[in-house]
């Protein structure tokens, strides 16, 4: 769960360096560095109702089912500590012998309400900057907050984040902006403390055994958060956009009432780019998400707040969403695993902004997590029927899997040159794919992958089945309410005046130029369908193409407003319709995550997650983002 303390001030190092960043924890005890996260000792992770939940409310492995052996070293968890006596900091004592979920809320709720007040903590997220947020709805009149104050904060981080996570709002008064402390409205703390509840009582009772719990429910208890655009009952939900600050949902989206049904219990939502067409998360409501690893570097978009949560372990399993590799780049930028399912396979209903008419057919929905292993039975409980088209209960040889890499895309000019440390690292994953593992691993050189920006595009750009044209970006930006000047609100920004992000009014500027016409449209839609076809009949149905996940490991902020085209590594795959795993392989030398694109043939996402836990097996998955 939140086995986790951060300190530092907004300019602090990358090793967590900073004046005012000390936090507090259990008995007094005084920790120093970014990040704090301590695993569950053996004997508390044993209580858990299942096994494979040894890792439960903590982000670290501890026994089996974990994919790490490595972790589950005697004291591998606790080494993270800088004293022994703090093997279960956060979470981990469950104390009473009470190893169940409500006695973990209850012990978590105990130990925030510890820390310091308006100590410039921050949750894994930033402080945000920028103008002062308007008074949340669920603040009432006259409420107030500023820059300084920590005003474009998240209002649904546990004191201070921006990644959005909306579990200790109520529980804990630890207040870094004045209106945080009353957010009680947009918590779910109590509720998941009474569902915590509830599923204890169940168990308790004993009537049904654990295989038959296990399989009507199969994430009973486990903590669940939610992109901020994604419907969750009673919480925000505005995609970013200040137009809609005051949206609370009524309803589900489908994905989270599969995943409530299947016994989640959501702690809250996460943030968001504005209207999720970013790759850095940051917005006029909440502010600006920051990297765990680095909090001068981005946590990617627009599922940002999702990856980070994920990573420095606030949360077990995410729901992200993708038409750009919003999955897959705050994935790889964080470190943790994401999966953009074969289109048309999970429901996308109940977010905003919903893609319509052709672009429906690439937008997915897909799980987000830490762990490989839970990739599939989330992909399982999302997709609901859908689940029929794929083959995820196939056994999967890897030594009988066809493996195709790249290194780059050719040599596009609109895209930076991919870091030697994600070469090095794809060579090291292929040398050992032909060595240790004895597979077929062939080298290809996919001429047209050069043009994956203009793929996009041409997806983008197409029109409904009615001749419909897409929805304009611009009247998504004024929720189709009064219509917006870009060119104005870019001199109101100029002054510090709009109340949108200079992404989204480049965006709306340029909307119409990047657009194609009918002419262009047709050559490059004749350019994608040839890419298709070379790209299926190569993987067939026991192939699998490794391609970076980026060209860069995650820039410090503000870095894409200068490389815009780079997010089109992940975006080429959802024009051409491809499932895609990214999987995290470890930490370069400046500890930033590195990570892979794991591709295959349409309807055959059981190779790329069978891949993605090899690769987890062999290459160490998720690492710590902590720091002594």
């Amino acid at each position: 769960m939140w086995n986790a303390c951060l300190g530092g001030s907004g300019d602090s190092s990358s090793n967590g360096g900073g004046s005012g960043g000390w936090a507090a924890g259990p008995g007094g005890a005084i920790c120093n560095g970014r990040l704090c996260v301590v695993a569950a000792s053996e004997e508390a992770a044993a209580r858990l109702p299942w096994r494979r939940w040894r890792s439960w409310w903590l982000g670290c492995l501890g026994g089996e089912g974990s994919g790490n052996s490595a972790a589950s070293e005697e004291g591998a968890a606790a080494a993270w500590l800088p004293r022994r006596r703090w093997r279960r900091w956060w979470l981990g004592c469950f104390r009473g012998g009470g190893g169940d979920c409500l006695a973990a809320l209850e012990e978590a709720e105990k130990v925030v309400a510890q820390l310091p007040r308006r100590r410039g903590w921050r949750w894994f997220g930033s402080l945000g900057e920028g103008a002062a947020a308007p008074p949340p709805p669920w603040k009432g009149a006259g409420g107030t907050s500023t820059a300084s104050d920590g005003g474009a904060v998240a209002p649904t981080l546990p004191r201070g984040g921006s990644s959005a996570f909306a579990a200790f709002e109520e529980a804990a008064p630890v207040a870094l902006a004045p209106w945080a402390q009353e957010a009680a409205a947009c918590s779910r703390f109590e509720e998941a403390k009474k569902e915590a509840y509830a599923i204890d009582q169940k168990l308790a009772e004993k009537k049904e055994d654990e295989a038959t719990l296990e399989k009507k429910w199969p994430f009973l208890g486990v903590p669940l958060t939610v992109k901020e655009a994604f419907q969750l009952q009673g919480m925000p939900n505005s995609s970013g956009l200040m137009n809609r600050r005051y949206a609370i949902s009524k309803t589900d989206a489908t994905v989270v009432a599969f995943l409530k049904e299947a016994g989640a219990i959501p702690l809250g939502i996460t943030n968001c780019s504005e209207l999720c067409m970013w790759y850095e998360s940051s917005n006029k409501i909440y502010g600006r998400s920051n990297n765990p690893y680095d909090l001068r570097h981005i946590v990617g978009g627009s599922s940002g707040g999702e990856g980070c949560t994920l990573a420095a372990a606030c949360s077990v399993i995410g729901v992200g969403s993708d038409i750009g590799g919003s999955i897959r780049m705050p994935a790889f930028f964080n470190g943790i695993f994401g999966h953009k399912p074969t289109p048309g396979v999970v429901p996308n209903k109940g977010q905003f902004p919903m893609a319509g008419g052709a672009q429906e057919l690439f937008q997915c929905t897909g799980p987000m997590c830490r762990y490989a292993e839970d990739l599939t039975p989330m992909l399982k409980v999302m997709a609901g029927s859908g689940i029929k088209k794929l083959k995820l209960d196939a056994k999967v040889n890897l030594k009988d899997l066809k493996f195709y890499w790249m290194e780059h895309d050719g040599g596009s000019i609109l895209m930076s040159k991919v870091d030697q440390d994600l070469i090095l690292t794809q060579k090291k994953v292929v040398a050992h794919l032909k060595t240790m593992l004895g597979a077929s691993v062939q080298h290809v050189k996919l001429k047209k992958m050069k043009y994956s920006f203009q793929l996009w595009i041409t997806m983008m750009s197409a029109k409904g089945h009615d001749g419909e044209e897409p929805v304009k970006f611009v009247d998504l930006l004024g929720d189709h309410g009064k219509p917006i000047s870009p060119l104005w609100e870019l001199v109101k920004w100029c002054l510090g005046l709009s109340v949108y992000t200079i992404p989204s009014i480049g965006l709306a500027l340029l909307e119409e130029k990047l657009k194609y016409n009918n002419e262009k449209y047709k050559k490059f839609k004749a350019v994608e369908e040839c890419l298709h076809k070379e790209l299926v009949e190569m993987l067939g149905n026991d192939g699998v193409f490794l391609y970076p996940s980026h060209p860069t490991v995650a820039p410090k902020h503000h870095v894409p407003l200068t490389r815009p085209f780079n997010f089109a590594y992940t975006a080429v795959f959802n024009a051409l319709g491809l499932p895609v795993t990214q999987c995290p392989l470890g930490l370069n030398a400046n500890g930033l995550p590195l990570g892979i694109q794991v591709v295959a043939a349409p309807y055959n996402d059981h190779l790329t997650l069978a891949v993605a836990q090899y690769l987890e097996k062999t290459f160490g998955g998720w690492v710590c983002p902590g720091k002594f």
